[in-house]
């Protein structure tokens, strides 16, 4: 099974879009180690709000574009892995294992990625 792993970090304190050199060490190491057993396929942080755009589409409305920040949002992605597992159990042990990482306050959302042969049809 593929797990989607989100981690939200708080917008508004700027060591968490600054990471030292000692948590890029760690992170890498965990990155390499877990992309090597077969647990991570990918991967990747992103850029803070300010550097993004927000696509809304309202039911029955024009699709709307906001370009960042986000007032309305105090946390945000600060980013994914999407990874392997045998079920949620072992998928959120493994988030919980790389929220360990981080020096600052953050929450990793585990969600599970619909495989083709789940779609009804």
């Amino acid at each position: 099974m593929r797990f989607l792993m989100m981690h939200r970090l708080d917008e508004t304190v700027p060591e968490a879009w600054n990471p030292s050199p000692e948590f890029i060490e760690k992170m890498g190491g965990f990155i390499q180690e877990s992309a090597e057993n077969g647990r991570l396929i990918t991967a990747e942080g992103v850029h803070p709000s300010e550097k993004g755009a927000l696509v809304r589409k309202p039911r029955g409305a024009a699709v709307r574009v906001t370009d960042g920040p986000f007032a309305e949002a105090k946390e945000v992605i600060g980013g994914f892995a999407l990874i392997n597992a045998e079920d949620l159990a072992d998928a959120v042990a493994f988030a919980k294992s790389y929220a360990e990482l981080f020096d600052a306050e953050i929450e990793v959302e585990v969600r599970q990625v619909v495989e083709f042969d789940e779609i009804p049809g």
